[in-house]
């Protein structure tokens, strides 16, 4: 066997600490306490009768009553110790004392009948026993009353400044003297899960602006030889969970140098200055170790713009951690080698000295991925699962517009829990669109108690929307309605949104009739309203106030938006319009909307015998597909060639698709 298997097989040795040696003289003092002095000398205990026996045959010299302990204290005379009664206590104790050493001790009851009992005997013995009453104290235990109430202080408070600082083991930040030290986490790669670039889908453009980051750092030659500098920093910016941190991991694993990973919230403590300190030590760890990548997750919580929030006018540590931030990153004396990543779906918060050139020299935007970008997404989640087919996965895709990367991946959990739950050995594609459902309209609840009046109107209600969409050019086209109760919402009416990167008036006010639907059915059929409509009211406010207030779609006020872009008008007490305007703001949004509601009722009143139709077939069946709709309106006229279309939840090919796979 080689030396260095040895070396491998030989048991590690215990590591000594110190905290041993406090164990040791702890269980010392312990065991003197219990066991006293007697454990180390010849001094027997006796009974309060063996005592009155020794007092009369005149063999006891001397008894010193410890009052405060309850005990006495034998001491004989010279000739008694001699006697073979008294055979072993009268020899030299184990540890030499200084004081006098008793050969008996006894614990006494009443002292009152104690001391008589002595006395009774001496007289009627004639004996001159010196009998002597006495307190002791023990010098361990006045220390421990006295001090135990400074040191139950002390480790209360250290306690507390280990739990403030991060914890109470050791290292970075765990130690009340290390408080000020940065707690940033160094990636490793033999023991860290290491992402690749491989394992990041879409985000194309981001994707090659952090990998080229990377290749500053391998080849920073390429680039400097040609009088080019490296990149002092990259913002990532974007809506959460469309892959930001994700980029970060990537960068980590492929960067090959050291990456240096924490929160900003890392940098807020309650002790002041402790925010700059940790910005400090932690640019001085990452030139110790330069080329080095630190890469701060949500940084707006250091980042925030100065001078917004402090009304007190008092010191703000957080400015504080800021500026020390700023100069670290391009200051006097900095180290180029170093490479800031930062992410956070609050950009618009930010301080502007932090966002400019020289400091994040970039600024990457991850946006919500789109139908391309989300089939790769799938793609990527879709390895560790199990599936019963060959999944279309540009279907998929199209179910699910807006979703982020976040929620593709959540849509690919929830289905495979659904199938687990439903005992299938591999996951189907019905599993998926039951787990877009469960994600965007909640959990179903089948044994929601609804009267049969109540779920009339709700069948009425989402048969509204579904006719007056079917009837609208611009409305999203319809994939499925259903009166099934799902989360806070008693029935639903599903939809394929268009994605679009502009948007016309037409098209918002076409949105906005459908969504008004529901309402204009519960008058047309019942000539009587409800509250089922709150989220449709919601919905269609805010796109009328962001036509008449963002996008300055309306006639009456004109090419006006008072919408803020910085973000600086949360922080005002004033509204950028006077109240003329804002009157008339009212006036426009309750205009438009009151136009589409009435236009929705006017629709339905000409299908009102459709409608009927529509929501019997619904209240038959509960869920209705976009099949159900046309046996009873016919085609859609304003349907597009490339729309998909879903049967019971299975997509069917359009007759464009039909024609094309023949030729």
């Amino acid at each position: 066997m080689s030396k260095e298997n040895n070396q491998n097989t030989t048991p590690k040795k215990p590591r000594f600490s110190s905290w041993w040696v406090y164990g040791v003289i702890l269980v010392l003092i312990i065991g003197f306490q219990i066991f006293g002095s007697s454990a180390f000398s010849s001094t027997q205990e006796i009974t309060t009768s063996e005592l009155y026996e020794f007092l009369r045959n005149g063999d006891i010299d001397k008894i010193n009553i410890i009052k405060n302990r309850g005990q006495a204290k034998i001491f004989l005379t010279e000739s008694a110790k001699g006697k073979d009664v008294h055979k072993g206590v009268s020899d030299k104790p184990i540890i030499p004392s200084t004081g006098a050493n008793p050969q008996y001790i006894l614990t006494y009851g009443e002292l009152e009948i104690f001391e008589n009992n002595i006395n009774e005997i001496k007289t009627n013995n004639s004996l001159d026993t010196d009998v002597k009453f006495d307190t002791e104290s023990s010098l361990f235990t006045d220390l421990l009353v006295s001090l135990l109430p400074f040191a139950l202080i002390i480790g209360i408070w250290i306690y507390l400044m280990r739990r403030m600082s991060g914890g109470a083991g050791g290292g970075a930040g765990g130690q009340i003297f290390n408080i000020g030290k940065s707690r940033a986490k160094l990636f490793d790669e033999k023991t860290d899960t290491r992402t690749s670039f491989k394992d990041v889908a879409g985000l194309e453009g981001a994707k090659e602006e952090v990998q080229e980051i990377v290749e500053f750092l391998k080849n920073p030659d390429k680039y400097t030889s040609l009088g080019g500098k490296i990149p002092k920093g990259a913002l990532l910016v974007g809506p959460p969970g469309t892959g930001k941190t994700l980029l970060a991991k990537a960068v980590a694993g492929e960067a090959k140098v050291p990456f240096f990973s924490l929160s900003g919230s890392d940098f807020v403590e309650m002790f002041v200055g402790v925010g700059a300190s940790r910005v400090r030590d932690l640019f001085k760890q990452a030139k110790d170790k330069s080329p080095a990548i630190i890469f701060i997750d949500e940084i707006d919580a250091i980042g925030r713009a100065r001078g917004k929030n402090n009304f007190t006018g008092s010191n703000d540590e957080r400015e504080n951690t800021l500026n020390q931030l700023l100069t670290e990153m391009d200051g006097f004396g900095t180290n180029t080698n170093v490479i800031v990543l930062a992410a956070t779906n609050r950009a618009d918060v930010l301080d502007k000295a932090l966002m400019r050139a020289g400091r994040f020299d970039r600024q990457i935007y991850v946006d919500l991925p789109d139908i391309r970008e989300r089939k790769e997404i799938f793609e990527v989640h879709l390895r560790p699962i199990k599936t019963a087919e060959t999944l279309d996965l540009d279907f998929l895709a199209r179910q699910t517009p807006g979703f982020s990367g976040a929620d593709i991946a959540n849509v690919c959990n929830e289905a495979a829990l659904i199938a687990a739950r439903k005992e299938k050995k591999a996951v189907s594609k019905q599993d998926f669109l039951d787990a877009v459902d469960r994600i965007v309209g909640g959990l179903e609840k089948k044994n929601k108690i609804i009267t049969p009046e109540e779920k009339k109107t709700i069948a009425f209600h989402e048969a509204g929307h579904a006719t007056v969409s079917w009837m609208l050019e611009h409305a999203a086209p319809l994939v499925k309605v259903t009166i099934v109760p799902r989360g806070q919402s008693l029935g639903a009416a599903w939809y394929l949104p268009e994605e679009r990167l502009i948007v016309r008036p037409e098209q918002m006010l076409d949105e906005m009739c459908a969504t008004m639907g529901g309402r204009a059915a519960e008058k047309v059929i019942f000539n009587k309203i409800s509250t089922g409509a709150l989220s449709d009211l919601e919905k269609v406010t805010k796109q009328a106030r962001a036509m008449v207030t963002i996008y300055g779609l309306n006639d009456e006020l004109g090419n006006v938006t008072y919408y803020d872009s910085s973000g600086q008008g949360e922080y005002g007490f004033t509204k950028p319009y006077s109240e003329e305007t804002a009157q008339k703001i009212d006036e426009e949004i309750s205009k438009i909307i009151e136009q589409q509601y009435q236009r929705a009722i006017k629709l339905l009143d000409k299908n009102k015998d459709k409608l009927s139709e529509l929501a019997e077939r619904l209240l038959e069946k509960e869920v209705i597909f976009k099949d159900d709709l046309e046996k009873i309106f016919g085609k859609r006229p304003f349907e597009k060639d490339n729309e998909p279309t879903q049967v019971n939840g299975a997509e069917t090919k359009t007759e464009a698709q039909v024609e094309e796979d023949k030729a």
